[in-house]
């Protein structure tokens, strides 16, 4: 339970050769009705102007430049240097509409037994606007069973309080992508989730350079982080056994897609897998 009743939010903003985009993330948060306790950038190897540009135009930025390591390790070094009791993170290709800060700390204070708030979205992709499936719709409460299937709480749409992010985890450096399905995954396995049902966050999808787009077979790191996900203590045999059912879901769609793109090597290894974990289920 959230005992402070003081919500200094520091704001991450993991970022790599975004110039075009990452003015506009900064400023939805410097127009927000709730100004954030400080916003803090981790620039992961930008090398086509990204950096200059925040250093010259936005110099009460905690910036902090490194070579590349990945958006995880960003994050977590972002949340090592913050100074506020709670964490809000923002892609930088995405923006903030002004109230997203003040209507989820305000949600937070009314309901102070949470530990993390998300909200809903709007996606543009390609400069206009999608809807959403009805997978895709975000939810509150208890949202582990969701949190199976894909990816259910948006990085830029969430607010964390930061004395439990750090005991329970941050985000696995070892996972190039679904690295924010791995976390939500550990938090929702034992917490509810506040939602704020409005849309306050929009995000912009369909460059060249999401790392969605990059890896083929997403279910591959999907599949690591609900075997890390069954390792861990505290989880009901309902939770292990749905685990175990969305392993061998994810198993079966990456061996079709293996075979129809003749990578035996990779049918092989998740066949294999099938067969262990549709056994422990059947024990």
């Amino acid at each position: 339970m959230n005992t402070c009743c003081e919500y200094k939010v520091s704001v991450i903003v993991p970022v790599y050769n975004r110039v075009d985009f990452v003015a506009r993330a900064l400023d939805s948060i410097y127009q927000q009705t709730l100004l954030p306790h400080e916003v803090i950038v981790i620039d992961d190897g930008s090398d086509d102007g990204t950096g200059p540009l925040i250093q010259q135009c936005y110099p009460s930025v905690i910036y902090r430049y490194q070579t590349k390591h990945g958006v995880s390790h960003a994050r977590n070094r972002g949340i090592g240097l913050a100074t506020g009791n709670w964490i809000a993170l923002l892609d930088s290709d995405d923006q903030w509409q002004q109230d997203k800060l003040q209507k989820q700390v305000s949600a937070l204070r009314k309901n102070q037994q949470y530990i993390i708030c998300h909200s809903d979205e709007i996606w543009i992709r390609r400069g206009k606007r999608v809807n959403a499936m009805k997978k895709h719709r975000k939810q509150g409460g208890d949202i582990f069973y969701q949190c199976l299937e894909l990816c259910a709480i948006s990085p830029s749409a969430v607010m964390i309080n930061r004395d439990y992010l750090l005991s329970i985890g941050l985000f696995d450096e070892d996972l190039p992508v679904c690295e924010d399905y791995d976390l939500w995954l550990r938090i929702c396995s034992s917490n509810s989730v506040l939602y704020v049902d409005e849309q306050l966050v929009i995000k912009h999808g369909g460059h060249a350079d999401q790392l969605s787009t990059q890896y083929w077979g997403m279910d591959r790191y999907r599949i690591a982080a609900l075997e890390k996900l069954l390792s861990m203590q505290g989880l009901t045999s309902q939770q292990k056994q749905s685990t175990l059912h969305a392993i061998l879901a994810k198993c079966r769609i990456l061996c079709t897609g293996a075979l129809k793109r003749k990578n035996y090597r990779i049918y092989a290894r998740y066949q294999q897998k099938l067969q262990r974990y549709s056994e422990a289920v059947i024990n």
